[in-house]
């Protein structure tokens, strides 16, 4: 059996961060990164037809990946502002892994937002759709 990839080093940092600050502040933390998450661009706002839904999230979410001319990927995310915790999460996948490459994000483990310490402040629920939120980016990125 194969030790599984270690986690790309912003998306590092950002696990190691959240499982070092008391879980009173992680709440706050992810909260941060949902103010973080950069608005859609302007032509997949006018264009809605090119977002993948995800719909294992509870809450409307979307997304669009596009390579760029060195090959790296780059990630939008549509969230609603009133679903702060699943923004938060897109806001840390856009800092971590936005303009990474295909194979660095094929090889993200599938469950790393379990070591973040999260799992006594957000439901079952969110944290299923953080792992769908996940697949899918996964599944558009390999598709690509």
């Amino acid at each position: 059996m194969t030790a599984p990839a270690p986690l790309p080093e912003k998306l590092q940092n950002i696990v190691g961060m959240f499982k070092t600050v008391p879980k009173a502040m992680r709440l706050q933390a992810l909260l941060e990164y949902s103010r973080k998450l950069p608005p859609l661009p302007q032509k997949y706002a006018e264009h809605p037809e090119f977002l993948k839904p995800v719909p294992e999230c509870s809450s409307p979410f979307f997304l669009v990946t596009e390579k760029d001319d060195a090959g790296r990927v780059n990630l939008h995310f549509k969230v609603p502002e009133d679903a702060p915790t699943v923004r938060g999460y897109a806001g840390i996948l856009h800092e971590a892994l936005s303009g990474e490459t295909p194979e660095t994000i094929l090889n993200v483990p599938d469950n790393f937002y379990m070591d973040m310490g999260l799992t006594e402040l957000i439901t079952p629920m969110r944290l299923r759709g953080m792992g769908a939120i996940l697949m899918r980016l996964k599944k558009d990125v390999d598709g690509q």
